[in-house]
Parts: C-alpha cells; structure tokens; sequence
C-alpha cells in the first residue's frame, strides 16, 4: 500500500511545518498564576484573590475559578473569557487610555493636590506595570491626556523622531497681530534661555483672539512660550488631537474611555 502523505511528519513536510508553527505561537503567548496576574492588575493580594476565588468571585469562560494557582495563557481575549467580582477583567498589559484631563489637576504621581490618577478607578493606581501619562499637560491645561502601563508605546508617542503632532486651541488675552503663523512656522523661533529653535509648527486662526497651535515637540510650557515671544498671553489652553486621534465630542472633563487597537494606530497616522 501507498503511504498515507497526509501522517507524513518527516523533517520538511507541510505537517512537520504546522506543528512546529503551533509550538513556536504557543511559547510566544505568556502565562501566569491566576493569582499573581489579578494582584499585578491591582485586584488586591494574592490571599485576597484566593479568599475572593473560594467565594465564587472569579469566573473563567463562565465556569467558577476556584484554584488561583493555576497558570492561564495571558491571551489579548482574556478581558472576555474572565469576570472578577462580576465585572469583566480589566485589559491586561498594553491597557491605553484617554482621558479628557480638567483643569485643575496635575500629571503627577506624588504631588499635593488633584491627580490625573485620582480620575481612574483606584485598583488602576496598582498595576505593574504602572500607569503613566503619554507626556504631561499642566494643571491649567485641559484636553486630551494619554495614559499607558506600555512603556515602549509611551516612548513611540512622545519621540521627537515621530513627529506625532499635537493640536491645542489656544484663547488669547489679546488680538493677533498677523505675523504668528509665520513666525512660528519658520523654524527659527527661539524661546527664551534656548539654545535651538523649534520645529516648524502650524496656526489655524479661528477667531482674533482664538487659534489651533500643531506642534510636534513637547517643550516645557511651549505653547504658552510660544505666544507669549509675541507678546500675547495664553489664557485658555485646550489639547484637542494627539496625532490622528481626536477627543471626542461625547467624552466630558475628567471621563475616560479604553483606545481599541485602531484608535491606538490612528496616533501615528
């Protein structure tokens, strides 16, 4: 009899292929103790998983998960598959977020006063990784804010070499004068105690005293530095778009919403 080609595992064969492609998908995936996983999400201890688990408080694919010890695939899908306390998981690492960032609070996680962090739910204040801003605003800067527990998509974000441009609508103490637009897109604008100009950077008048600033650096205070080589004053500050991402009209000051994997590719477009 003719050997049956489709059992033929020899070295090279389409089925030897297969299933060194299944092994080798299979040992890229992670895995973690129950356990571990929800404490490095900020659920709580590792004892306070397992007292919660006993309790029936964690489901998996609609079964109770009673043995937090176990190891699990920490597969993108898992926030579907498990419930914690009722609740879908929260995303596991890579979790990006936008917040629409009101006035008064800072972008800081240890100074006095309101935190950006303060806006979050309080177990996000535990992850570990943490949570970080994707560059700052300041306290009496509002708009659209990104926070990241993904380090390498942070430094993506914020590298000059990207060049991902960010949108602020700046109100004005006074008219503009005409001559801004192309100042600040000479590229030779010098801010005071500088030593190198800005990159090229454009304006959008909306009204006299109302204008869209694009900027691709993040300088300190830049925008307001900007304006104030003119000899104008920025008193209203508004971030509306970072790269191809724009705050919702829907998302009010100080509500947030989790980036779907196409929101976060539209930042680089």
């Amino acid at each position: 009899d003719m050997p049956n080609e489709d059992f033929n595992f020899g070295p090279g064969s389409l089925g030897s292929q297969t299933l060194m492609q299944r092994r080798n998908a299979m040992a890229k995936i992670p895995t973690s103790r129950v356990d571990r996983l929800l404490s490095s999400m900020g659920y709580g201890s590792r004892k306070d998983m397992a007292r919660m688990a006993k309790a029936g408080g964690i489901t998996l694919d609609g079964d109770d998960l009673t043995d937090v010890t176990m190891r699990i695939p920490v597969t993108p899908d898992l926030p579907t598959r498990m419930e914690v306390d009722g609740e879908p998981l929260d995303p596991v690492a890579g979790m990006v977020i936008l917040l629409n960032k009101p006035l008064g609070v800072t972008c800081s996680h240890k100074e006095e006063g309101g935190l950006v962090y303060d806006l979050l739910p309080k177990r996000w204040k535990l992850r570990d990784p943490a949570l970080s801003t994707v560059g700052r605003l300041d306290k009496q800067t509002s708009g659209l804010l990104l926070l990241t527990d993904d380090g390498d998509l942070l430094h993506r974000v914020i590298s000059p070499k990207r060049h991902v441009t960010k949108t602020y609508r700046a109100k004005l103490a006074r008219p503009l004068d005409g001559t801004e637009g192309s100042l600040f897109a000479s590229g030779e604008l010098m801010l005071e105690g500088e030593e190198k100009p800005l990159a090229p950077a454009r304006l959008e008048v909306v009204s006299p005293t109302e204008a869209l600033l694009s900027v691709t650096e993040g300088r300190y205070h830049q925008v307001r530095r900007m304006f104030a080589a003119t000899g104008n004053h920025v008193e209203d500050l508004h971030r509306e778009r970072q790269g191809g991402l724009s705050l919702p009209d829907d998302l009010a000051p100080g509500q947030w919403k989790l980036l779907s994997a196409a929101e976060i590719a539209s930042i680089f477009a």
